[in-house]
Formats: structure tokens, sequence, C-alpha cells
């Protein structure tokens, strides 16, 4: 990984705070990525590329998987999610979004969903 624009020490500990408060959500999620279970993939949590931090990313993939609840359900973080999206393209992940109540009602789904993402 690059360390110029992974997991620079400015939010290390902010990094941190959002692992150890995470939504229920991610930690539903967290519980199906964790320790590589997901076709031997690692995921890594509120990991960091440039300024964002990302909910989870598996850099083996260079793909990015975000959870939105509903405070992502207006035009001003709608506008900034399509710009970070849009960085974080440039810079070669795929980010892929799910909704919390996703993750609740459906999990499984979620979870084959992310894995159709993996390169074969």
């Amino acid at each position: 990984m690059n360390n110029k624009i992974h997991n620079r020490k400015y939010l290390k500990e902010f990094r941190r705070e959002l692992r150890n408060n995470s939504t229920k959500a991610e930690t539903k999620l967290w519980q199906g990525l964790r320790k590589s279970q997901l076709d031997g993939r690692k995921f890594r949590r509120q990991q960091s590329i440039e300024n964002y931090i990302v909910d989870f990313c598996c850099p083996s993939e260079n793909l990015i998987v975000e959870i939105d609840g509903e405070v992502h359900n207006n035009f001003i973080n709608n506008e900034y999610d399509f710009n970070r999206t849009k960085r974080l393209n440039k810079l070669g992940y795929k980010v892929i979004r799910f909704t919390n109540e996703e993750i609740y009602k459906s999990l499984d789904l979620v979870l084959e969903a992310i894995k159709q993402e993996f390169k074969k």
C-alpha cells in the first residue's frame, strides 16, 4: 500500500474512534467480513485513503464497501458522497454502497453482492 495516501497519521485517532464506536450496521457487516472469512479476502475497517475514511476496504480487490444510514439522505451528503466516490475511483478503487436496512434485513445477500465484485 502507498503510505502517502493510506492511513495518514493525523487521522489515526479519528479512525480508532470510528472503530470503537461502530454503528450497529457496521458491526453486523464486520462479523461477515472479518478474519478473511469472505472468500479468503482480507478487509480492513475504517481505513483512510487520502483524507477520506472508508467503512471497509479490501486492498487486494481495490474494493471499498460503504454503509449509508439516514444521514446520507440529503443533497449535501449525496453531493459529498458522489465527489468522494469519484476521487476514490480515480485512485483505482471500486466503491459499493449498502443501506443500514439492507444490512439488517438481508446480510447474506449483501455478502453475496460483495463477493460478486471480486476479481475472478
